[in-house]
């Protein structure tokens, strides 16, 4: 039970006495229907704001019954506006001879860490370069304009489309790294504005859902690699991953899929997924896929199908210009299935897949992103096909500072993770796709065994 004290202010009215709360009680609140929260020693309940939440219901749901502090600092750019949605949930405080981090967490590491992202704020780390992204969505356009005219001029012969599919691959990556900067509100000051032209990148170059990309990509941020929190890992009857759900999969014998050679038919899912899934206009069963949404087809929005989020395989459509028999022009449209979601998928899989794989540990924000995150070695081509994505350490612990700035912080995070002995994993771009098949065929014969002997 929370204790009363003298104390008012804060937690109500003037006079009205703060309650204290102990983590052993706070713990108890994170059920779906009863929520709390500890940010920065104040105990807040979210159970019924949690369904307003603008980042979604699960991501903030993720951390009830947990100290949320730097999950709040990491995701909002203007702590003290949303400050405001946060007083009317103040239900008290802990008690002052409780720690500040829950479940034994290293207490020292974490205000390190704060003081770390103190430094980052105070070297302006967090502060945008107009120009960096404004030639970054310059050069998308540029592809994009460069493909229309050369349909217009030269038509759609074998040549032209094997260019243009070269071409409209690079714009798309491309454009899917920079609407995950605004996704993250790492551009401009104002959330609102991020938010805009997050819509535009995402919707009209990509045709993806702003909405369904920002409550599943928080969740993963919030809690990378942990079973039925973070999405990305929750790949249900395709692939086992790490090497604890293999064993239990194994043990419970299911065997919705040959796991152990998983890693030889995840080449496949890449290639079936690509095609099969966004040829559809339906699907028999849209629960099995997530969630749908209308794919706006930039130039015939009145033909958009409908199409599915699964991981990183989008469609690009194009409506190119031909002359007709009576020499008159007309539109066609033409669909290229490209290479971009294959591109997408090694590069996102690349810094998670072999990294640590489980269920909640309960770790500090520090820990807990670098065991499930890993860097790939800087050089100008690395930092451009991954959409410096080589820098998910700096990322995953700084998801609103801008990209171009990682480099920057890179040797304050390293240093700090030395201090502790928090492993701090970087490698080759070529080991990292190597690892992720090593790390399916590992995951998928610990199932194999667990299947045949346990």
């Amino acid at each position: 039970m929370g204790k009363g004290g003298e104390k008012g202010g804060e937690s109500g009215e003037p006079g009205t006495p703060i309650r204290f709360y102990t983590w052993e009680e706070i713990q108890k609140h994170n059920l779906r229907t009863d929520k709390w929260l500890v940010i920065e020693r104040k105990v807040y309940n979210i159970t019924q704001w949690a369904n307003r939440h603008p980042g979604g219901h699960r991501v903030i749901s993720h951390c009830a019954g947990e100290d949320a502090t730097d999950a709040f600092q990491a995701f909002h750019i203007n702590p003290t506006l949303v400050q405001k949605f946060l007083k009317p949930l103040l239900i008290g405080e802990l008690a002052p001879g409780e720690p500040s981090q829950d479940r034994e967490k290293n207490s020292q590491l974490v205000e390190d860490f704060r003081t770390l992202r103190k430094t980052a704020e105070d070297m302006d780390l967090f502060r945008a370069n107009p120009l960096f992204f404004s030639l970054y969505l310059g050069h998308i356009i540029v592809m994009e304009v460069l493909a229309w005219l050369m349909v217009s001029y030269f038509g759609t012969g074998w040549i032209t489309t094997l260019i243009l599919a070269c071409i409209l691959t690079i714009s798309q990556a491309q454009a899917g790294w920079l609407q995950h900067d605004f996704g993250h509100l790492s551009v401009f000051k104002k959330s609102s504005w991020n938010h805009l032209v997050h819509k535009f990148v995402i919707g009209h170059l990509k045709g993806a859902s702003a909405n369904w990309w920002n409550h599943r990509h928080f969740q993963h941020h919030a809690k990378p690699n942990i079973f039925k929190k973070d999405p990305d890992v929750n790949m249900l009857h395709i692939f086992v991953l790490g090497d604890t759900q293999p064993v239990e999969y194994g043990k419970k014998k299911l065997k919705y899929l040959p796991y152990n050679h998983q890693h030889e038919y995840f080449f496949l899912t890449r290639i079936l997924l690509s095609v099969l899934i966004p040829c559809s206009h339906t699907l028999p069963n849209p629960n099995t896929f997530m969630h749908f949404f209308p794919l706006w087809s930039r130039l015939d929005p009145s033909r958009a199908p409908q199409t599915t989020l699964f991981p990183a395989h989008w469609e690009v459509f194009i409506v190119s210009k031909h002359f007709g028999p009576k020499e008159k022009r007309r539109f066609k449209r033409h669909k290229f299935v490209f290479l971009e979601s294959h591109w997408f998928v090694w590069v996102t899989q690349m810094n998670h897949i072999p990294m640590d794989i489980d269920c909640e540990k309960h770790r500090d924000w520090l820990s807990s992103q670098v065991a499930a995150t890993c860097n790939i070695e800087q050089s100008f081509f690395n930092d451009w096909f991954t959409g410096h994505l080589n820098f998910q350490i700096e990322h995953h612990l700084f998801p609103t500072m801008p990209r171009h700035n990682f480099w920057k912080v890179k040797p304050l995070v390293k240093s700090l993770c030395a201090k502790y002995g928090v492993q701090y994993e970087e490698k080759p771009l070529g080991k990292a796709f190597v690892d992720i098949v090593g790390s399916l065929k590992k995951s998928g014969d610990l199932w194999l065994d667990a299947y045949l002997h346990k």
